[in-house]
């Protein structure tokens, strides 16, 4: 399949799942080793949150999965609607009060308290095509979706003591 396939005879061949491993580095307070497929990399906090910032850390993370998922999102319903696109970028900043991570305050929220994207796109077409563009990436960015709509999480903890 690939990703202009927009084929609706058989549903299951659309269905994907996607799967990835954190573990702690050993010896570190922070350090996260993630395996995603073949890819590995790091996440770390960064100095004034206890880590040695050898990586970005999770919530930045979130942002560039945010930001690159609009990116690719763009790149697909352009390739859809035959949109000629010449550049796209996105830039995101959210706001966390670590009032809620560190549970000093139980009504604040450990996440974000709210998440900024400015993207800018460029083009030979008129600005009503780059508005279809638009709409269609609002409609269809997986992680966007995910962050707006919410998705169920589903934790089981294994716990080895003694």
């Amino acid at each position: 399949m690939t990703v202009t396939d927009t084929t609706t005879e058989t549903p299951e061949q659309h269905r994907l799942q996607v799967a990835t491993r954190a573990a702690l580095v050993p010896g570190t307070a922070t350090q996260v080793r993630i395996e995603a497929r073949d890819h590995a990399f790091q996440i770390d906090e960064p100095a004034g949150l206890g880590g040695d910032d050898t990586g970005a850390n999770p919530v930045e993370h979130l942002l560039a999965a945010l930001g690159s998922c609009q990116v690719i999102t763009y790149q697909v319903w352009a390739g859809k609607l035959g949109i000629a696109l010449d550049s796209v970028e996105v830039d995101l900043a959210g706001d966390v009060d670590l009032r809620g991570f560190f549970g000093l305050d139980e009504s604040v929220r450990p996440g974000f308290q709210s998440i900024t994207a400015t993207v800018r796109i460029a083009g030979p077409e008129s600005k009503e095509r780059y508005d279809e563009l638009i709409e269609a990436v609002a409609t269809h960015c997986p992680v966007g979706d995910n962050l707006a709509a919410g998705v169920p999480v589903n934790v089981a903890v294994d716990v080895t003591a003694g």
